[in-house]
């Protein structure tokens, strides 16, 4: 049962040991809720594919394991994709050449090569911090990208599918279900899995742990001397990160039935990955979950307006990074700016033409240093 206990004055109840605020409960609960109604809802739109948020999710989920690197150790991975791939062709090839039919052993192969592939990478990773990790990390993603890519046993370009046994598809509880059940059921099956996920990064975030990666994150020198073991605790980090990439993967997989290396191990999507953290609000738990569904809908969406998606794209996800600083579930905390100024407008209505204003004025402000940069630049300096 709950146990009310008090948070920094603040009445909350404590239940598996979360800690939530009666406001934080109901949000979680909307939450959950509307995750499971995501296939009813969808159904009733064209416009809403389950298809899309499902693939959302777990780009999202990986960019939640990717999050604990970035928010609590300050290191930046410009090639988290290695253990997205590294798990979606685990599944591939154990489907294939191996003969697995069950979707439970073809993932726990995906967590297996994926957090191998993350030791390793580690180890070799870790020697650098800054700039020289992060692009240690892209070159291992683009040496595993080349080696899908080069490798006729992987399909090369062509990639790998996923359709083992007689009933040509992975077995669900030992069961092959039509397509459209099978696509439903691996949708809840994720949600099941997120949840989990988003629990155990919950209780690794609350834990001594996370306070020695926050010391370390901060000054690595001080945090060796107050006897940190700190590239044995960023090591771990790294290879519990390398692993949500590897579950998200194997869930892609298994969903899509098909892998390629350009969906799953191409650099651009460590970068879709880094940036879904960054554009939920990486100071944030569920916030690359809710970016990574932004995003891939952006995508989604754009392809379908026009041939130049990737320019539109880029326009509105500079309207959200200029509008929620914070990411989006960041700026929608308590705290957040948008609070602060719904919490503005409600006490005083007027506080819109000022706002105006001062939009203008900026506007006109930016534009005049703009000029006189183009200026400087085209004539020198008077």
């Amino acid at each position: 049962m709950p146990e009310r206990v008090d948070r920094d004055g603040t009445p909350a109840y404590r239940f598996l040991g979360v800690e939530l605020t009666r406001r934080e409960a109901a949000f979680l609960a909307l939450g959950v809720v509307f995750l499971f109604l995501i296939p009813d809802i969808a159904s009733l739109s064209d416009s809403l594919q389950l298809s899309v948020i499902h693939q959302g999710l777990l780009f999202g989920f990986a960019a939640v394991g990717l999050n604990l690197l970035l928010r609590h150790t300050k290191l930046t991975s410009f090639g988290h994709a290695a253990f997205f791939g590294t798990g979606a062709y685990a599944t591939a090839v154990l489907a294939r050449y191996a003969g697995v039919q069950s979707v439970g052993l073809l993932l726990l192969g995906a967590i297996a090569a994926a957090t191998v592939m993350a030791a390793i990478i580690g180890v070799l990773s870790l020697r650098h911090t800054g700039l020289y990790f992060a692009l240690l990390t892209l070159a291992f993603g683009q040496l595993l990208y080349a080696i899908a890519l080069g490798q006729s046993a992987l399909g090369g370009s062509d990639g790998l599918p996923i359709r083992p046994g007689p009933a040509n598809q992975p077995l669900l509880f030992g069961t092959a279900f039509s397509p459209d059940v099978y696509q439903i059921l691996t949708y809840y099956l994720t949600v099941v899995v997120i949840l989990i996920g988003l629990f155990v990064m919950y209780r690794i975030t609350q834990s001594p742990f996370r306070n020695a990666l926050d010391a370390i994150g901060q000054e690595r020198t001080r945090a060796r001397f107050i006897g940190l073991p700190v590239r044995r605790y960023v090591w771990a980090a790294f290879v519990i990160s390398g692993l949500y990439g590897g579950v998200a993967g194997g869930l892609y997989a298994v969903v899509r039935q098909y892998v390629r290396p350009e969906g799953t191990l191409f650099f651009l999507r460590s970068g879709d990955i880094l940036f879904m953290a960054i554009l939920g609000g990486f100071r944030t738990l569920v916030g690359p979950l809710i970016g990574g569904v932004v995003l891939i809908f952006l995508q989604d969406v754009g392809q379908d307006v026009t041939q130049y998606y990737e320019f539109l794209t880029g326009v509105v996800l500079l309207i959200l990074v200029y509008g929620f600083p914070r990411g989006i579930v960041g700026s929608l905390r308590s705290g957040g700016i948008v609070n602060a100024r719904l919490s503005e407008l409600r006490r005083e209505p007027s506080v819109l033409s000022t706002w105006g204003r001062s939009a203008v004025q900026s506007v006109e402000r930016k534009v005049a240093e703009s000029l006189t940069s183009l200026r400087i630049i085209l004539f020198g300096v008077d």
